[in-house]
């Protein structure tokens, strides 16, 4: 064999070789590409206002007048999370920062974002950008979503995975969003806000339940039209009370528990061959904490828990789910002991019979001592009541609740438990978990890591999903003018445009491409490319305000104002 042909054959092995290399790369990536998950589907548990002492708490009843030693949150701790807000200020008052509220912490454990508080998953700006969370980027992969939770489906912690608004208070707005969120599963209370408005935001007396129908949800109200619903059903939304879902002892026989309603939801969300992703809320842990009502929070952790239950045991079956559990923060400032008596009466746990909520018109009413030692009589184990517990009952407690405060705080003494008031607290909360998203947030870490952890376990992108959004909307703090036009920050709105803002000596401009607008600062005059604008310039604080009808002529475009969102809608 001849050099010549000794280099073209070592050259063909080395093309052998190299092209037998090449396509034992391209089949690994076609196959890396192909498992871009490590679970098909991802479950998610809210205990809102669930902090450490709430969850010692339920384990210590259950435990002593149960006979359960543990929960079942127990078997699945992995570590804790941070709960912190972006700071938020309005005027001189600070709104949001070490202490969070669920909007913000909803939006950070959702789309991975700090915010502010009463944000529902959009930027800290003047003018907010929308973030996509968990549930969105997958309802963008193809995969069926759900929404559950024992508080408004409008309140903030399930409205942070499907919608987008500047304040939570704004849950008409939540509902009419959840309509095109493409959402399958949408099971609460808050039945009142899902009503129209007209154009000028005013409430219409205009059900858009019938919307959802005509989009193919099948609509329940109550826990027997819920067990009804199959697996073939593959839109649903249950509204189980006008407000929140009723708390565990005031229920009737026509209500679902927590655990019925994720029953139902995983058994229509788990017919999608393309997997899906859920978020299972226990929210009125929170209110009952709010409340000082320390025996109604023990039942709702152990709703909640019971939830979990379910959804780790559909994990455990389907073999290709994660669950992660976690809370949005601690409520009350709950404390297991006071007045220096190392004990716990946990046998006077279970002695209430309803909530303090289901009392409230009858503290209301009541004008006597007498008064208040029947109505404390008829719904607890005390038939001793003090006259001065009963004054301090109607008295109140010097908060917003009022009486109702006051009966919590007697309630609570006898109880031998204590509150720090009826805010949030800044103590981080537990984080359990199962299946592939264990080790992903594991130990100490911030509750951002929970969305984080919960795209990349399913193989979603969060990022692209964030991009569309933010392609449709921007949020803007406005403020209405005296003949009811909207207007719209002019230097924050122009930079979010894509535009610049100068103010110098002498007129305020705006620049986009070859456009610009003046502002005349002492007449606010407006010119759009030299020539005179029919309106005027807002001068509120420091800051000009403009309509939108300025920023089309800066952009080029044909933006419109949604009033009932409060967006700016950039493209349909």
């Amino acid at each position: 064999m001849n050099k010549s042909m000794k280099g073209l054959l070592a050259t063909g092995l080395s093309l052998a070789v190299i092209s037998t290399s090449s396509l034992l790369m391209a089949a690994d990536s076609q196959k890396s590409q192909v498992k871009k998950s490590d679970s098909k589907n991802i479950i998610v548990l809210i205990g809102d206002g669930m902090g450490p002492a709430q969850v010692s708490a339920a384990r210590l009843y259950s435990k002593s007048v149960l006979g359960k030693p543990h929960l079942t949150l127990d078997s699945y701790y992995v570590g804790q999370a941070t709960t912190y807000a972006d700071k938020g200020e309005d005027g001189d008052k600070i709104v949001s920062g070490a202490i969070t509220d669920s909007a913000s912490a909803g939006t950070a454990f959702a789309t991975g974002n700090k915010t502010y508080n009463a944000a529902i998953s959009v930027s800290n700006e003047d003018v907010s950008k929308p973030y996509a969370s968990v549930i969105e980027a997958a309802e963008m992969n193809g995969k069926a979503t759900g929404l559950v939770t024992t508080a408004r489906i409008t309140h903030a912690t399930p409205a942070v995975f499907g919608a987008h608004v500047r304040s939570r208070d704004n849950e008409s707005a939540i509902a009419s969003q959840y309509l095109d969120s493409g959402i399958d599963v949408l099971f609460g209370g808050g039945e009142q806000f899902f009503l129209s408005k007209d154009e000028k935001g005013k409430r219409a007396d205009k059900s858009i339940i019938k919307d959802f129908t005509a989009k193919g949800y099948k609509v329940v109200k109550d826990n027997k039209s819920l067990n009804a619903l199959t697996s073939k059903n593959q839109k649903a939304v249950g509204l189980f009370g006008s407000s929140h879902v009723a708390y565990v002892p005031d229920r009737t026989e026509s209500t679902p528990n927590l655990a019925n309603m994720t029953k139902k939801a995983l058994e229509i969300l788990s017919a999608d061959k393309d997997g899906f992703a859920i978020m299972i809320e226990g929210g009125r842990i929170d209110h009952a904490s709010h409340a000082n009502d320390f025996p109604t929070t023990i039942q709702e952790m152990l709703d909640f828990d019971a939830a979990v239950k379910v959804a780790m045991e559909f994990a455990k079956k389907d073999g290709n789910t994660s669950v992660v559990v976690t809370a949005d923060h601690e409520t009350g400032g709950l404390s297991l002991s006071r007045d220096n008596i190392y004990e716990l009466n946990i046998d006077l746990w279970n002695k209430q019979k309803h909530s303090s909520e289901f009392l409230i018109n009858a503290l209301k009413d009541a004008k006597t001592i007498d008064d208040i030692k029947k109505i404390v009589s008829t719904n607890t184990w005390i038939n001793d009541l003090s006259d001065e517990e009963a004054q301090q009952i109607l008295d109140g407690d010097g908060s917003s609740y009022g009486r109702e405060g006051g009966y919590n705080a007697v309630i609570s003494k006898r109880v031998l438990v204590g509150w720090s008031g009826h805010g949030h607290s800044g103590v981080d909360v537990g984080v359990w978990a199962y299946g592939p998203i264990a080790s992903q947030v594991k130990g100490q870490i911030d509750n951002t890591q929970i969305a984080l952890a919960s795209v990349k376990v399913i193989g979603v992108d969060l990022k692209k999903a964030t991009a569309s959004l933010q392609s449709k909307h921007l949020y803007p703090k406005f403020k209405v003018n005296r003949d009811g036009v909207v207007l719209y920050p002019s230097e924050s709105l122009a930079k979010a445009l894509g535009g610049t803002y100068k103010s110098g000596n002498g007129p305020s401009t705006l620049t986009k491409g070859k456009n610009t607008i003046e502002i005349n600062k002492t007449s606010l005059a407006v010119k759009v490319n030299g020539k005179a604008a029919a309106y005027k310039a807002d001068l509120d604080n420091g800051k000009f305000y403009l309509p939108l009808e300025a920023f089309n002529s800066l952009t080029g475009t044909k933006m419109t104002w949604d009033s009932l969102s409060e967006r700016i809608v950039l493209k349909k």
